[in-house]
This record gives C-alpha cells, sequence and structure tokens, in this order.
C-alpha cells in the first residue's frame, strides 16, 4: 500500500507547494513499511534498521537543511538499503513452500522495489559526471536526472521500454542501465520459474492423494 500511494503521487508531488516534503514522508513511509515486513527475524531486522537510519537521516536533512549532508552520502545508503530488501524479499519468495497472497505480494513489491533501488545510482552519477544523461526536446529547458526523472527512467528501462527522451551518455550512465535491464529480466526469470516450481509442487498428484488419504483416515 505505501508503494502503491508513492506511485499514484510521484508524478504530481513535484508540482505542489509542499512537494520535497509529502514527497520525502512518503519515501520514508515505504522504508519504514519495508523494514517491518522484511523484520521478522532479529538479525533481519537489525540489519534493516542499521541501513536505514542513515539513508532517512540523510533524506530529511538535506530537505531540512541543504547541503549539511554530503549527497553522495546518503544516495549511496538509500540503495544499500533498498538492495538488502529486495535480497530478502526474493529469499523470501525462493524459500517459500507454499504460492499463496504473501508470495505475490512479496514478488510485486520486490520488482517495484528492485526499479526504486536504481533511482539513487542514477542521481548520484548525474551528480557527480554532469551530462552523463541527455534530455531529448519533449522535455523543458533545465531538465535533470532527479525526482520523478530519474524515477520514470529507471522504470522504463527495467521494463526494457526505453523510448529515446533521456539518453545516457557516459560510459557509467549506460553500464547502470545495461545492469537494471538484466537485473529486471533474471528477477522476472528466477520469480516465474520458482513460482511455477512450487506450484507444480502444491497441485502435484501425489500431494493430493496424500491429502485425501490424510482426510479419510481423519474421518470418524
Amino acid at each position: 500500500m505505501a508503494l502503491l500511494l508513492l506511485f499514484i503521487t510521484a508524478p504530481f508531488v513535484e508540482t505542489l507547494p509542499y512537494g520535497g516534503l509529502i514527497e520525502s514522508i512518503l519515501v520514508t513511509l515505504v522504508m519504514v513499511s519495508a523494514v517491518l515486513a522484511t523484520g521478522g527475524k532479529r538479525w533481519t531486522l537489525a540489519v534493516a534498521v542499521v541501513l536505514v537510519t542513515p539513508a532517512l537521516a540523510g533524506k530529511w536533512l538535506n530537505y531540512l537543511a541543504p547541503g549539511l549532508v554530503p549527497v553522495p552520502v546518503f544516495l549511496v545508503a538509500t540503495a544499500l538499503f533498498l538492495a538488502f530488501i529486495v535480497g530478502q524479499l526474493l529469499r523470501f519468495i525462493l524459500r517459500t513452500p507454499r504460492v499463496d497472497t504473501n508470495v505475490l505480494c512479496a514478488g510485486l513489491a520486490g520488482y517495484l522495489m528492485l526499479g526504486l533501488l536504481w533511482v539513487p545510482a542514477y542521481v548520484l552519477i548525474a551528480y557527480l559526471t554532469p551530462g552523463a544523461f541527455v534530455f531529448t526536446a519533449v522535455f523543458q529547458d533545465g531538465s535533470a536526472m532527479k525526482g520523478f526523472n530519474a524515477f520514470y527512467f529507471s522504470f522504463i528501462t527495467l521494463c526494457t521500454v526505453g523510448y529515446g527522451d533521456v539518453i545516457p551518455a557516459s560510459h557509467v550512465a549506460r553500464m547502470l542501465v545495461v545492469m537494471e535491464t538484466l537485473s529486471g529480466l533474471f528477477y522476472m526469470a528466477v520469480l516465474v520459474s520458482r513460482l511455477v516450481a512450487v506450484y507444480s509442487t502444491q497441485n502435484s498428484p501425489d500431494r493430493i492423494e496424500t491429502a485425501v488419504a490424510s482426510t479419510d483416515s481423519q474421518s470418524p
């Protein structure tokens, strides 16, 4: 639900009077929800808290006092946290013994978090290397790889759409695009193959016969 709220409001937040504040609140909501969703074990909760703390602190300090925290610091912290969350969701999917609503939600959330993971990476490269991305004439003058532009570019890259309105110009930017495209393809391949394998095992004739026999033996 936090991810859905972020996606619905993302195109409009930047134009609002307090867009920066709203965006920070939504990102915080997503991150806190991710910690709660993956913190089932003590060690995962501890690691998630350690990773999310500098990411959220840098995000809010950058909003309240721009320049106080170096931009690369909280961007790297955010990317590390999101990578950990994606890894935990994928780990949950690979270890699940059966397909249910939780597994399907984890698969969808993992894919969306994977798209969010590359947003700070693109913003960081654009910050360190001006001109790493070229915006075509369809964008207004002064467009930069940040905010919704980075969000949009990440997800069209993840989905391998590539409209050509934003072009990676530097070698590092191009390599990041290749890595995100491959990660999206591998994620979907692993997710689909795992769900099919678990579902097939769930509904195999042997298991159905065993379940029926067990039900019959318990009957009065």
